[in-house]
């Protein structure tokens, strides 16, 4: 599948690093290092803008190394940039950590996986067919 995109920043576009990669690195395009307090949370720009075919989305996600040795994920993660979304991709980050952390031009901020979807259609009716786990909530599955 080919993506339509405008690179605005100064880094290259974001691409996949091993041939079994399902995501590719975003990177902040800043103009001056950012820290981000304890618990604070920012819009990162990244300078790209995408054009999806109509049923695939970009789903924005926090990258692990980040986020276990840091403290810092993607806030709304995953973030969805829908197919008719013309605007310059955004990632929200936050500091989950007790320590600042300052992002610099060019870091990878986050992953982007490209990804299908379908669109529903609501049947509205009276009920639903039962099933063994019923309305069982939250850790309702499986044995402990």
């Amino acid at each position: 599948m080919k993506v339509k995109i405008i690179n605005k920043s100064k880094h290259p576009l974001p691409h996949y690093e091993t041939t079994a990669s399902a995501g590719m690195d975003l990177r902040a395009n800043i103009d001056q290092p950012i820290t981000l307090k304890s618990l604070e949370r920012a819009i990162f720009p990244t300078g790209i803008f995408m054009e999806l075919p109509v049923g695939y989305e970009a789903q924005v996600r926090p990258r692990s190394g980040l986020a276990a040795k840091k403290g810092i994920s993607v806030l709304n993660a995953p973030g969805t940039v829908d197919a008719d979304y013309r605007g310059e991709v955004g990632v929200i980050l936050v500091n989950l950590s007790t320590e600042d952390f300052v992002v610099e031009d060019g870091e990878r901020i986050a992953q982007m996986v490209i990804a299908k979807h379908e669109r529903s259609e609501w049947i509205e009716v009276e009920e639903l067919s039962e099933t063994s786990r019923g309305a069982g909530g939250f850790g309702s599955t499986g044995t402990q």
